[in-house]
């Protein structure tokens, strides 16, 4: 008997595509027939449409993935054939669509409300929610009296989860149907929920008093925001297709922090962290030699503080359609029109037992990488009135149908960090509810499904309220050490506390090669110094930071309590470190480049730097590594070499 041949891979997709057809059809036509359904039937209904797009989307995700060369024998108009598939799926995903907004729209129609008693008992099925959660995160406590503080703190506003989205969606723009499909829609009315949100922001003014002022930002109308708004238009068409689908709220956006980062080096760590000169150019603004101390002088400015990020609170879910590849806050020094500093970026973790809360490490010590670091360094000397500290939540996130890769924003919110009258708000912990859209738009809620289920009643409005998606950060003001430490590093930065010390070394190098040992202050010649011409990298490669963290604190603590306050000797200790472990780690062609958000890139970059580093313990240096036929290193570059401080300056803001 005669083997049975495997069907060729792309018939078997096509035949998979007409089982799909014949069961959308068929709902489609169940759906036309029976009229109004009752609501256990829509239930069902949506249920099913839910299925069918999850296995529309396997078979799209297949037939992706599918190459000519996987069939065993040829295939006429093999491209073709592909692609009238792919159509077909594209078809039945928007009848699925178009199928599940109008039974989402009868669910609306129907359903008023829950009466007061049905949604008391869910407040309090859900205090006790809180109840445990907090529980939980006091058995998590850190040890210390400030963050038991914070954690009695967090008890006592006794935070909740909101309820599940009930699958409306919310129209950003009117839409004609352009094809066979396609859905015509109109803007949602936002009246409602504007009421909903002025009832709610007298409440904002008591948790969070001083976002209260200012908090809105003014469009900008120059070229480079202009450019920026662009990029984000030009992604607003992947949102909306991802809001209609119900695989994110109505509030997300493309993230404007992100876009603002992908323009350049302008918004960089690495760009802030170079020495900027005076108007005339003839000198350094905020690098000068102080000729008492032998070191470069410290630099007060008007904000100097250190802000512990906590967690972040009751923030919607994404549908089942995308996966999430990282959950993180990017934050800035702005003024309500204009970014003042670097674009910081802190990743947040989660447990899958409590998705929607984001929490972060408030001290990084040991291993733990300095991208999770939640206490974060602030310095400003920006004499805005209106200066404050600008957060965006975001998801870096792929669509499993298309592999696209994006970043959104999950909300935003703006904290001025003066009052009225110029005095700097108190050191304190801030529980700071999120604006949906972008910093450029008025009114746009996260999730406004939220607010629509608000009612009259304080007591409802208060349970709405304590659904809204939040930030609790903390304000830290400086001792008298942190003040010193941190006023030797450049007027205006923002980075993480774990790596402070590094960058101190790096501006006191600064300070010996541009001001103490040069030959002449008039020369602009390119400088032979290897660690002032590759550090800034590092602060864009965050695992490197680790590394030379790791290798410095290893170092460090053999030193003897003498040789640790001698400050030339640390610095030429520190040199040595820097050659051993990064140098060699940033020109090995064994690393992959750095990508962000990629697990399998970066997995695999800190199993090779993991490994550089045990084999640099075991030689008792990098000498052996780098002379071994099994090193591979990228081709020698001058740049490597040769600091240019002339090319790397800041330029002048005032």
């Amino acid at each position: 008997m005669l083997a049975r041949r495997q069907r060729d891979p792309l018939q078997s997709l096509q035949r998979r595509s007409q089982e799909l057809k014949q069961q959308v059809d068929g709902l489609l036509f169940e759906s036309q027939l029976k009229g109004a359904l009752e609501a256990s039937k829509r239930r069902d209904m949506y249920q099913r449409c839910i299925q069918l797009k999850q296995a529309i989307d396997e078979n799209k995700n297949a037939l992706q993935k599918l190459k000519k060369a996987d069939e065993p024998a040829p295939v006429g108009n093999y491209y073709q054939k592909k692609e009238e598939e792919h159509n077909l799926l594209d078809k039945l995903t928007h009848q699925l669509q178009e199928l599940a907004v109008s039974i989402s729209r009868e669910n609306v129609t129907e359903t008023g409300a829950l009466t007061e008693r049905e949604e008391e008992e869910n407040s309090a099925e859900e205090d006790e929610e809180e109840d445990e959660d907090d529980e939980e995160e006091s058995e998590e406590s850190r040890g210390e009296d400030e963050e038991a503080e914070e954690e009695e703190e967090e008890k006592q506003e006794g935070e909740s989860h909101p309820e599940a989205t009930s699958g409306e969606y919310i129209a950003l723009g009117d839409f004609m149907a352009q094809q066979v499909g396609d859905l015509t829609f109109k803007p949602y009315n936002k009246e409602e929920g504007q009421e909903s949100s002025e009832e709610g922001s007298e409440e904002d003014t008591e948790v969070g008093d001083e976002t209260a002022e200012g908090a809105e930002a003014k469009p900008r109308a120059d070229s480079h925001w202009s450019a920026v708004r662009k990029a984000i238009s030009e992604q607003i068409n992947t949102v909306d297709v991802l809001t209609a689908m119900g695989a994110i709220p109505a509030g997300f956006r493309p993230s404007t922090l992100f876009q603002l980062l992908e323009e350049g080096n302008q918004f960089r760590a690495s760009y802030f962290l170079q020495p900027e000169l005076t108007p005339s150019q003839l000198a350094f603004r905020d690098l000068i030699w102080d000729a008492k101390t032998g070191s470069i002088r410290s630099r007060p400015s008007r904000v100097s503080l250190i802000l512990t990020l906590w967690s972040c609170k009751v923030i919607p879910l994404p549908g089942v359609s995308i996966q999430v590849l990282s959950r993180h806050v990017r934050l800035c020094l702005f003024d309500g029109s204009e970014v003042l500093s670097n674009i910081h970026t802190v990743r947040a973790t989660w447990q899958p037992k409590k998705p929607q809360t984001w929490t972060f490490s408030p001290q990084v010590t040991g291993i733990l990488p300095c991208l999770l670091d939640g206490d974060c360094f602030i310095r400003s000397n920006s004499s805005s009135p209106d200066l404050g500290i600008l957060f965006e939540l975001g998801i870096s996130y792929i669509r499993n149908s298309t592999g696209e890769r994006g970043e959104l924003s999950c909300g935003w919110v703006f904290l001025k960090l003066f009052d009225a009258t110029g005095i700097p708000i108190p050191a304190k912990t801030y529980k700071l509810f999120l604006n949906g859209g972008t910093p450029y738009e008025k009114g746009v809620e996260v999730d406004p499904s939220v607010s629509r289920r608000a009612h009259g009643s304080v007591f409802h409005q208060l349970m709405t309220m304590r659904r809204q998606p939040q930030l609790l950060v903390k304000l830290r003001s400086l001792n008298r050490r942190s003040r010193n430490t941190l006023s030797l590093l450049p007027e205006t930065l923002i980075g993480s506390m774990c790596c402070v010390h590094l960058l101190i070394f790096y501006r006191q190098i600064l300070g010996d090669v541009l001001l103490k040992d040069r030959m002449s202050l008039n020369s602009a010649d390119l400088i032979s110094n290897p660690v002032l011409a590759t550090f800034p990298r590092l602060l864009e490669e965050s695992d490197i930071m680790d590394a030379l963290r790791s290798s410095w604190a290893e170092k460090e603590s053999t030193l003897k309590r003498s040789e640790k306050g001698d400050r030339e000797l640390l610095k030429a200790v520190f040199l040595l470190v820097y050659h051993d472990c990064v140098l060699p780690l940033l020109h090995s062609a064994l690393l992959p480049p750095s990508r962000w958000a990629e697990e399998e890139t970066e997995a695999a970059r800190w199993k090779g730097i993991a490994d550089f580093l045990k084999q640099n313990q075991e030689n008792e240096g990098a000498l052996q590594v780098l002379l071994s036929p099994e090193g591979v290193h990228e081709p020698f570059d001058i740049s490597e070499q040769t600091y240019d401080f002339l090319g790397e300056r800041r330029k002048n803001l005032a």
